[in-house]
């Protein structure tokens, strides 16, 4: 019997190490017709990234991609030398030559199941405003993590241009992607995919609560209900699970790095995507 059409997400493949590379060479649909969300951190090169979304483009019969920090940090070893927002722009005309959906195109219905769904992928980055508990403001959390060594590599990598800073770009993404979620059918439910969590509670189990800093921003707190989300994808934390927050479904399905998944592959294959709808 066939498996019927599903609309399946994974993220954070990280096909730079050679385990990923056979985790995403694995990846095939049940079904000809099955869609397939990658929520970012596919690669930092923009050869990986290429060879990776050409792949999966050629399997199922629609991919839809939001970048992850990865994706946008420019590192020495990378012969494409664009930072920031030439460097996303660059990244958007790759996926439209190989077929692949961006936040930058018209969100797309999945129309499978029993009602029409819009999946709509985001582009939001962060701006620092996911304090760790107890820290009073962005400065004093800043300040604590470099204490503490816990720095995202985005600091280094992850350059902002032509925008003041991170915190900048993320102001200016989420206006625009707001004015675009307003302008949806307000009849139809939403599938919201990010790499960065829309609310500050999925960053609660983090090991080290100073990284929540890298993970998102409070002005998408109320996008879930606002838009009339049926589910909220994202990856970039390494914790895969589906839960709920405040009765919301929140779907995060990262693979993570080998020496990560090789640890709880015995509750989840990193080989299967999850299916989301």
């Amino acid at each position: 019997m066939t498996t019927p059409a599903g609309l399946y997400a994974v993220s954070d493949l990280h096909v730079s190490h050679p385990e990923n590379r056979d985790v995403l060479e694995a990846l095939r649909p049940r079904n000809p017709a099955d869609w397939l969300i990658v929520a970012g951190d596919v690669a930092e090169t923009v050869a990986d990234v290429d060879w990776a979304l050409r792949l999966l483009a050629g399997r199922f019969a629609r991919v839809l991609w939001v970048p992850g920090n990865h994706e946008l940090w420019t590192p020495p070893t990378d012969p494409v030398t664009l930072r920031g927002a030439e460097r996303y722009d660059h990244l958007v005309a790759l996926c439209r030559e190989l077929g692949v959906l961006t936040p930058e195109d018209p969100y797309p219905v999945w129309s499978a199941g029993d009602r029409p769904v819009v999946v709509a992928p985001l582009f939001q980055l962060y701006d620092y405003s996911f304090l760790p508990p107890g820290v009073p403001d962005t400065d004093s959390a800043l300040r604590q993590a470099y204490d503490v060594g816990v720095v995202c590599s985005d600091e280094f990598l992850l350059h902002p241009d032509p925008y003041p800073s991170r915190a900048a770009w993320c102001a200016d993404r989420v206006a625009r992607t707001e004015a675009r979620l307003d302008a949806l059918d307000p009849h139809l439910p939403t599938v919201l995919v990010s790499h960065w969590p829309l609310l500050r509670e999925p960053t609660d189990p983090l090991f080290y609560p100073e990284f929540s800093l890298w993970c998102g921003t409070t002005r998408t707190a109320h996008w879930p209900q606002t838009y009339r989300a049926v589910a909220c994808v994202y990856g970039h934390l390494h914790i895969p699970r589906s839960h709920e927050v405040g009765g919301l479904r929140m779907e995060e399905v990262s693979v993570g790095y080998p020496r990560e998944w090789k640890r709880w592959r015995h509750r989840r294959d990193p080989k299967e995507p999850r299916r989301v709808l």
